[in-house]
């Protein structure tokens, strides 16, 4: 069993307890910090028997602590890894994991001369729908690989508070790339593999914060394939994965996590619809399983801080997903196509 401390104590991170809470055989939650210390955050505290620290440095003082789970801004992540590290703990890192390569490397170098486990929140990734879209990929039965495209929406931006560290510019560049649209990027890397190319235009329409609310990328992939990723957080939630092949075409369709929905919608509900239309003959339906993908991503850290199977999004994975995002939010800046690094 390992124990943990959650870092963050905002909605997510209070989603991310309540997954495991009573509920896992293999990792539990023993204590916490979070910048907002109120009577909320004691009582939920208190809820799940979590020990409060009332700084990051002291909890990682605690030789009780064998791994810390950070869902902070993602300012914080490269320092907060690292300091980790350094104590010998295991962490397990929300999405996204930096911005910039340089900072991935940084953070990546602190784990590996550390000899500790890393784990990152793209939990779509073990959902059923998923794997078996990568074994469709996988046996050739989609063929040669066109292009694949994710539209990710929610309206939480909407209704931000100006002081909300996600109404930050500087924290959320390119509106719903960094809440949504990683989740999205890091499905494009693991089913087509490493991008290549990036093109963005991202932009302001009807929210009142300092953020952009309508975002689109163009993707051209090292293998030849293209992608296309859409983002809004002004309007009805809504997500879909679609990789088209020269045998047909996979469309998977559900949520993303609306704000004000339950914990168990946001961890069970994220995948709905899903059709496959082969170039010939009728279109397949079917409902996607349901999988608390929250919980199942939390395990499979626990289980490599215990020695067993690696984390399944490999380091060079890591690293690659954060150059790509830094190449997407250059592209944003420069109106032009941009490399990855």
């Amino acid at each position: 069993m390992i124990n943990a401390a959650i870092v963050g104590l905002g909605w997510w991170g209070r989603t991310l307890v309540e997954a495991i809470s009573g509920q896992s055989e293999r990792m539990r939650f023993v204590a916490g910090s979070t910048r907002t210390l109120n009577d909320d955050v004691k009582g939920f505290a208190e809820q799940h028997k979590l020990k409060l620290y009332s700084s990051y440095e002291e909890m990682l003082e605690d030789p009780g602590i064998d791994a810390v789970v950070l869902a902070t801004p993602h300012s914080l992540h490269v320092p907060q890894v690292i300091a980790a590290a350094g104590k010998g703990k295991h962490v397990f890192c929300e999405k996204p994991f930096a911005l910039t390569k340089a900072e991935a490397e940084e953070a990546v170098a602190a784990v590996k001369r550390a000899g500790v486990a890393l784990g990152l929140g793209y939990n779509r990734r073990w959902h059923p729908e998923m794997r078996k879209l990568r074994e469709k990929i996988a046996s050739g039965d989609l063929g040669v690989i066109l292009h694949v495209e994710a539209t990710m929406t929610f309206p939480n931006a909407l209704f931000l508070k100006p002081e909300a560290w996600r109404a930050n510019r500087e924290e959320t560049p390119c509106g719903g790339l960094t809440p949504m649209g990683v989740h999205a990027i890091d499905g494009m890397i693991d089913l087509c593999g490493p991008i290549d190319e990036v093109y963005c235009q991202s932009f302001r329409r009807v929210v009142q914060i300092d953020a952009d609310d309508t975002t689109s990328v163009l993707f051209r992939m090292k293998e030849g394939m293209s992608g296309y990723l859409g983002t809004m957080t002004a309007t009805g939630g809504g997500f879909s994965f679609q990789v088209y092949g020269s045998k047909g075409y996979v469309r998977l369709e559900g949520m993303t996590h609306v704000a004000g929905a339950s914990s168990e919608e946001r961890r069970t509900r994220l995948f709905g619809r899903c059709i496959f239309k082969p170039t010939q003959g009728p279109a397949e339906e079917w409902d996607a399983e349901r999988l608390d993908v929250t919980r199942a991503c939390l395990e499979s850290f626990a289980d490599a801080a215990a020695g067993g199977e690696p984390f399944p999004i490999t380091l060079d994975e890591m690293v690659h997903g954060a150059s790509v995002t830094e190449a997407i939010i250059r592209s944003a800046e420069t109106h032009k196509p941009e490399k990855v690094a």
